[in-house]
């Protein structure tokens, strides 16, 4: 049975797309099934895979307003195993034109229901925002992974996105769970990043991965190429990290 993720934090710049896209990779490349679906109306993941955002005519758009089918909108990536539900700037509309249907917050959910079969792992990147595109996220969702930047606001944001998922699991999907918490961004010659992350794993326990992902400038390079880091620079850190965090994910596969 597969797993559905949202990559989500409502705060913005903290690796929430770059963890999408490497992770998504890293399980492919692991021999998983993959599939990303681009809930972003930035777009951002689906340039860093390598598909040009500005010339699609079937997106997470066009899916979510019964425009097109899950397997049309689908597109095949540069990684044998991952395929990607692309998005762009029409998305947008989404957010003015869901709110007024009937079961807006389901919708996702439902075009999701088959893909249990199909794919080990349904990873689903968020906008920056409490929109609901976000919500739609959360709840066609098994868990919510949450990157987090090492600087001196993490802990604002992480607490901000806990209570929007009390309020998702009390009200629409009773069964989400944190997947885990992964920091981003991590400079180890900086005090502030190691205080953040004992100050979270305090307040988290176990929710935390293992894997760090650190300042890389390989993985800030790569969504210029369309690649993930692991088909940019497969023997940067960042590569080496993102391979860690995937095979932490995949142990937890049992639990689901």
């Amino acid at each position: 049975m597969g797993r559905i993720i949202a990559v989500a934090n409502q705060k913005g710049g903290v690796g929430k797309t770059t963890t999408t896209v490497n992770l998504s990779a890293c399980l492919a490349q692991a021999g998983k099934k993959v599939l990303v679906v681009d809930a972003d109306p930035q777009g951002n993941t689906t340039s860093g895979l390598g598909i040009d955002k500005n010339n699609l005519t079937k997106t997470t758009y066009t899916l979510l307003m019964g425009g097109s089918y899950m397997h049309e909108t689908e597109v095949a990536t540069s990684v044998e195993g991952l395929s990607l539900i692309p998005a762009n700037i029409e998305l947008v509309g989404a957010e003015i034109e869901l709110p007024s249907r009937d079961g807006r917050e389901f919708i996702l959910k439902k075009l999701l229901r088959n893909c249990n079969n199909l794919y080990d792992f349904v990873l689903i990147d968020c906008p920056p925002s409490l929109s609901i595109l976000t919500i739609n996220a959360m709840v066609a969702a098994n868990t919510v992974l949450v990157p987090i930047q090492c600087e001196y606001y993490a802990l604002e944001g992480l607490s901000q996105l806990l209570r929007t998922i009390e309020l998702i699991r009390a009200d629409l999907n009773k069964s989400l769970e944190i997947e885990g918490v992964v920091f981003t961004m991590f400079d180890s010659r900086a005090n502030l990043s190691a205080q953040v992350v004992d100050e979270v794993k305090r307040h988290m326990g176990d929710n935390v991965y293992k894997s760090i992902i650190p300042r890389n400038v390989r993985l800030a390079e790569a969504p210029s190429y369309g690649l993930p880091i692991t088909l940019y620079d497969s023997r940067s850190k960042g590569a080496e990290c993102y391979m860690l965090l995937a095979q932490e994910v995949i142990e937890k596969e049992d639990l689901y």
